[in-house]
């Protein structure tokens, strides 16, 4: 979706990758109601803002979306072309087009992508760290949705980070007024070795 600031998204629209093609980064079944939901989202979200004339005026917002199939290895593939293409892009704007075609002087340039003024996603926490550290590189501001673990409030080490969820900390914390509030006695709890609470 074209627009004059454009954002960059990572939503996991397929399953991870089967154990034997994680190195092929192939990635697994459509998730309908957790990816597509997200990129539609995305979509409507980015109509509506670009359609209120008193939102941004003069300015509409596009989105370039990769999927990052829940998996390190495929978010961070993406994460270095939405870099590379930003690079490109403000090469050109600098330097002008570099582009050939031998013996054909009336070609027209291949269209050239805008930089991104950010990215949103992915959703979880191990892949997001991953994929911060890299877009940190190029002060690229990342909001992850979905992310909860408590190692990406430390600005110190995720500068560009922010997140529209509670870390497990508050989340855990908000439990534990629960259970105070009504005076329960008696809890119990499921563990997960996974960063994030679920």
């Amino acid at each position: 979706m074209d627009g004059d600031i454009i954002i960059g998204a990572l939503f996991s629209v397929h399953h991870q990758p089967a154990a034997e093609k994680v190195a092929e980064r192939k990635c697994g079944e459509i998730r309908e109601q957790y990816g597509i939901q997200r990129v539609e989202a995305m979509f409507h979200t980015l109509d509506r803002i670009n359609a209120d004339p008193n939102l941004l005026p003069n300015i509409t917002l596009g989105c370039e979306i990769r999927d990052s199939c829940w998996h390190s290895s495929v978010a961070l593939e993406q994460s270095i072309e939405f870099i590379r293409d930003s690079l490109i892009s403000i090469r050109d704007d600098r330097d002008g087009p570099k582009w050939c075609v031998e013996g054909n002087p009336s070609a027209q340039p291949p269209a050239t992508k805008k930089p991104i003024a950010g990215v949103i996603g992915p959703g979880s926490s191990s892949v997001a760290i991953q994929v911060q550290n890299l877009l940190q590189l190029f002060n690229i501001p990342q909001i992850a949705y979905s992310a909860t673990s408590i190692d990406l409030s430390d600005k110190t080490l995720y500068k560009y980070f922010l997140r529209v969820v509670p870390s497990d900390t508050l989340q855990a914390r908000a439990l534990l007024d629960i259970v105070k509030r009504y005076n329960w006695t008696y809890v119990s709890a499921v563990h997960t070795e996974a960063l994030e609470m679920h």
